[in-house]
């Protein structure tokens, strides 16, 4: 059976900063972002399928710039490649981190969500083994407050039983505010939830 999305390519493209270091390339985008250690460059390596595409690191607080990627993407079999950008962004949230440095990195994280015009969709994630923590609702707060899009992704659901996870994501949905709210649960070592993830995108390219 033939996937509805294929990714044909993947890569690296740059890490910025400043907004004068962002790709020249203007491309619709999907920006990745959570707590520190919450799993975002194994999201990244599992969505793209190539392991080492974002690097993983055990120290919370590595990712330090906006980190850019290229996928190009096959859609329902057809002969068109469509690209789409993925923005790793850096986490927050972790304590050891000197606090100008969070300050350097809240700023050009704000200015890209404000400034980044073929941003289709944010992705926060979230882990499935805790609930949501302030800085977490504070941002899925922020995101709605300035009407961009996001899709809350709970991370590292390898990690608990079925039962437990709805559990979480229930909690998941009562500390955030909104009891409907869809959240995507994603194992990366087992690449779950990926076609889900692939899916969405999807939706917002053939718009």
């Amino acid at each position: 059976m033939t996937e509805p999305v294929v990714v044909t390519k993947a890569t690296y493209l740059a890490s910025a900063v400043r907004r004068d270091q962002y790709p020249e390339e203007r491309r619709p985008a999907v920006a990745f972002i959570g707590r520190s250690n919450v799993g975002k460059s194994s999201l990244i390596n599992s969505l793209t399928r190539i392991r080492q595409l974002a690097r993983v690191s055990s120290k919370p607080g590595k990712t330090q710039t906006i980190n850019f990627y290229e996928l190009i993407l096959k859609i329902d079999g057809g002969e068109e490649r469509h690209s789409v950008h993925l923005v790793d962004l850096p986490g927050y949230g972790y304590a050891k981190v000197g606090r100008a440095s969070r300050k350097v990195w809240a700023k050009f994280i704000e200015e890209y969500f404000l400034c980044a015009e073929e941003l289709c969709f944010v992705c926060l994630l979230l882990d499935i083994r805790h609930t949501p923590m302030e800085s977490d609702r504070r941002m899925f707060d922020w995101l709605l407050e300035h009407d961009i899009p996001v899709l809350v992704i709970a991370t590292k659901a390898d990690k608990i039983g079925r039962n437990a996870r709805r559990t979480q994501i229930a909690a998941m949905q009562k500390a955030l505010g909104v009891p409907e709210l869809t959240i995507l649960p994603y194992a990366s070592p087992k690449n779950e939830g990926r076609r889900e993830l692939l899916d969405v995108m999807k939706e917002y390219l053939v718009e």
